[in-house]
């Protein structure tokens, strides 16, 4: 079994998507930039007032849901794919009911039970989400307006496979958001398919998705964004991701 589909990446990925700010940060002099990612991946990186009211979003490793849920919020229709199935089935129950009981660690064995709640001002009609590999998406997906990959690209063993597919994927004017914090380990991806961090290579993950997007897409930009995984009350990882935003042409 993967660490994703685990009850610990269960909990953490809950706390992480739909946690509350003192629930996930209870001190008050850590990094509170750093909370409501999923959220951020999504406002933070498109022209809202551009979004047209038809559009289809499609979330790449949607995880438990969130930003797809928030993607909904703006859009006729929201699809989130993500690999592991017990995060599929937790989206699904969030849709369904509008919330979710857990727990998450405190310390030791020590865990507090809390509730993970869709904004009620979310049509959760309009999110879907499927079991699926972002290297090998089923035929007839369609094409979207925007496209999100967030933390995703450097936990693929062939990254190259989904970036191949993005032209098929973005409508013309569409847009792709891509946020990774660029962490290219050999457990996850073998060294001769990382898009960067390579002597010899691209020493830059941005370089090299430009390798591969810029025949066909337009770099609007990239911003650093600060994201924040609890452990434990006493442990995190922060961490900065790079966001790149792409126009299809």
């Amino acid at each position: 079994m993967s660490f994703y589909d685990s009850e610990k990446a269960l909990s953490e990925y809950l706390l992480f998507h739909y946690g509350r700010p003192e629930e996930v940060l209870p001190h008050e002099f850590g990094p509170t930039t750093a909370l409501d990612y999923p959220v951020r991946c999504v406002r933070h990186n498109l022209a809202l007032e551009k979004i047209p009211s038809e559009s289809r979003a499609l979330d790449l490793g949607c995880a438990v849901g969130r930003s797809t849920f928030e993607l909904a919020s703006l859009c006729r229709e929201a699809i989130g794919i993500d690999f592991s199935q017990s995060f599929i089935d937790a989206a699904n129950q969030l849709k369904e009911s509008g919330e979710m009981a857990y727990s998450y660690l405190e310390e030791g064995e020590v865990r507090k039970e809390t509730m993970a709640v869709v904004p009620s001002d979310i049509d959760r009609s309009r999110a879907h989400f499927e079991q699926g590999d972002a290297m090998d998406l089923r035929d007839h997906l369609g094409a979207f307006d925007i496209v999100l990959a967030a933390n995703l690209l450097c936990r693929l063993t062939h990254p190259q496979r989904l970036l191949e597919r993005m032209p098929g994927l973005v409508n013309p004017g569409g847009t792709l958001i891509l946020c990774t914090p660029c962490t290219w380990l050999e457990e996850f991806t073998a060294r001769e398919n990382w898009l960067g961090g390579l002597n010899g290579g691209p020493k830059s993950t941005l370089n090299g998705l430009k390798g591969f997007l810029d025949k066909d897409f337009d770099l609007s930009g990239t911003r650093d964004m600060p994201f924040l995984i609890r452990e434990h009350v006493r442990k995190y990882q922060w961490s900065v991701a790079l966001a790149s935003i792409w126009r299809r042409r």
